[in-house]
């Protein structure tokens, strides 16, 4: 009997394990079917993902858009940071070097041995780094930072030999306009098309503090590099090098720098060297420049520009007379300038005067009807006497500006302040000199702005008005080129006359022409006119330290 129950104990707790174990199997089945109906709806590409936020972290940003555009790891461009050249070290002071070999032979006094140099293995250099098979030639995005420690401090991206197509172009558009110390972007050798320049035009202005933007070595064939610089561009710095631009392309550019009714108002620096652009792209360029007063320094050097874009240049620096266009938006712009000055000093109106009376007198029927009203015309007489007097001190202020010399306007005075005058005076019961009124206005410097070419001081020649040319320009490169002597004697005509403006006016705002880069054209460095322009191109250097008197004296001596 025993042993028929130790038999039925063993069954039972075998038939348990096995129930046990179907059980097991069944919580394993139904916990894998959750975990692969997980991935599934993680998987599944319909799925609208979550709405992400910008960090401002240009590399967490990045890899986080690359993934939701469906870009696998492997395919991620890596974010690093941009590789510097190792700083030079100083040489040791032979003074320390001396007095420790001093303490060591005092030490010990033995001479020591000839050390073995095969044993010594020089350390590995540190001017490069080396990188698995293929590494090198894998798309990274180099940037640097204010702060190493703290990705937020990106300043400077720079791309390298990889194509930026219209997916990577909308990831930049979500990552580069949060990151707030974003200054520089330089991109060379990217294979851009017009529709990414498009879209690189249409959300660059959104990044607050890019100024300085660098496309080297890309080629465009359709060349829309102007929608670059277009109005709303804030870019201040702009290079084009070995683009291929042709006269096609330059054409663009000279119409974004400026017409008779648009300018670009941010660009100051401008490089087209190394392209294609012959004396057709000089003309159109020297065009943009007619109506542009913000355009600092210029690049065409290593183009194809001989002695006729040497002209327009030229012409455009000296000065110029205005086209028909140019001359109806000349006028144009007066009469708009002047309709506020006529705004200030109202008068009755036609239908209340006499055939020969000034708007200023009343008739005497207005005056003798009552006392009240004699009052009340005297009022306005004195009010519109302090009107007067304060348009006057405006015109009296812009008489200043002209003798001064400086290529500046004073905007003409608006309502505001004289409103605010003619208050003063009758809240205090006192009348102001024109003097007294003047003050706040020539204190405050909003009231100085660039004037519009079109309206500085023209001259009548030949039936055509004349106004001078471009001042505003102080570096101009020129050099690699196919100017000879004739283009050369129009650029020093257009420098003598840039002098000679210089001189006439005792405190000048513009300064003209500072450094013109002319080496490497088709003329001999013997030549005349252009050892002439050298020379007087040399005492205009800013960085020209004359010789001292010692020097000179010296020299003759000698």
């Amino acid at each position: 009997m025993s042993s028929t129950g130790g038999e039925t104990s063993k069954m039972n707790s075998f038939v348990k394990k096995v129930k046990m174990g179907k059980r097991v199997e069944k919580m394993m089945k139904d916990k894998s079917g959750t975990t692969t109906g997980q991935e599934i709806a993680d998987d599944d590409p319909n799925k609208t993902p979550e709405p992400y936020t910008c960090t401002g972290i240009f590399e967490a940003d990045f890899t986080e858009f690359c993934r939701r555009n469906h870009l696998k790891d492997n395919e991620i461009p890596a974010v690093v940071i941009r590789p510097k050249p190792p700083g030079i070290q100083p040489p040791p002071d032979a003074k320390s070097k001396d007095s420790k070999d001093s303490k060591d032979a005092s030490k010990d006094p033995t001479p020591d041995e000839s050390p073995d140099t095969g044993s010594q293995e020089d350390p590995p250099p540190k001017t490069y780094v080396t990188k698995e098979k293929y590494a090198y030639f894998r798309p990274v995005i180099q940037v640097e930072m204010e702060n190493d420690e703290k990705p937020i401090t990106v300043t400077e991206i720079y791309i390298r030999g990889w194509k930026i197509d219209l997916l990577m172009v909308g990831i930049f558009k979500q990552c580069w306009p949060t990151i707030e110390k974003l200054s520089v972007v330089n991109l060379w050798n990217v294979n851009l098309s017009e529709a990414v320049i498009k879209e690189f035009a249409s959300f660059l202005p959104q990044c607050p503090n890019l100024k300085t933007l660098a496309i080297d070595g890309t080629i465009c064939v359709e060349e829309s590099w102007a929608l670059l610089i277009g109005e709303e561009s804030l870019l201040t710095s702009l290079s084009l090098r070995n683009n291929g631009i042709t006269d096609k392309g330059a054409a663009m550019i000279g119409k974004a720098l400026s017409t008779v009714k648009t300018c670009n108002k941010n660009l100051i620096s401008l490089n087209l060297s190394g392209n294609k652009i012959s004396d057709i792209g000089a003309t159109s360029i020297a065009q943009g420049l007619r109506m542009n007063r913000a355009l600092l320094s210029l690049s065409l050097a290593n183009n194809n520009v001989s002695n006729e874009g040497a002209k327009r240049l030229a012409e455009v620096l000296s000065r110029f007379p205005l086209t028909h266009e140019e001359v109806v938006e000349r006028r144009k712009l007066l009469s708009e300038k002047g309709s506020p000055d006529r705004g200030l000093v109202k008068s009755p109106p036609p239908s209340r005067r006499g055939d020969n009376r000034p708007g200023s007198v009343r008739s005497s029927s207005h005056m003798d009807k009552t006392d009240k009203k004699r009052d009340k015309s005297s009022k306005k007489k004195d009010g519109k006497k302090d009107k007067d007097d304060a348009t006057k001190g405006g015109s009296k202020k812009d008489d200043k500006w002209k003798k001064g010399g400086s290529r500046t306007s004073v905007v003409p005075p608006t309502s505001q302040p004289i409103s605010n005058a003619d208050t003063m005076t009758k809240t205090k019961g006192k009348k102001t000199s024109s003097k007294d009124k003047r003050l706040p206005e020539s204190d405050s410097p909003e009231m100085v702005e660039a004037i519009n070419p079109l309206l500085e001081q023209v001259e009548n020649m030949d039936n055509q008005l004349w106004i001078p040319g471009n001042r505003c320009m102080i570096n101009l490169n020129l050099s690699r080129n196919n100017i000879t002597e004739i283009g050369m004697k129009s650029l020093l005509l257009a420098v003598q006359y840039q002098i000679t403006l210089l001189n006439l006016t005792p405190s000048p705002a513009l300064k003209g022409i500072l450094r013109m880069s002319l080496n490497g054209n088709a003329v001999k460095k013997t030549d005349e006119t252009f050892m002439k322009l050298q020379e007087v191109l040399l005492t205009r250097d800013p960085y020209y330290k004359p010789p001292e008197k010692g020097e000179d004296n010296q020299s003759l001596a000698g």
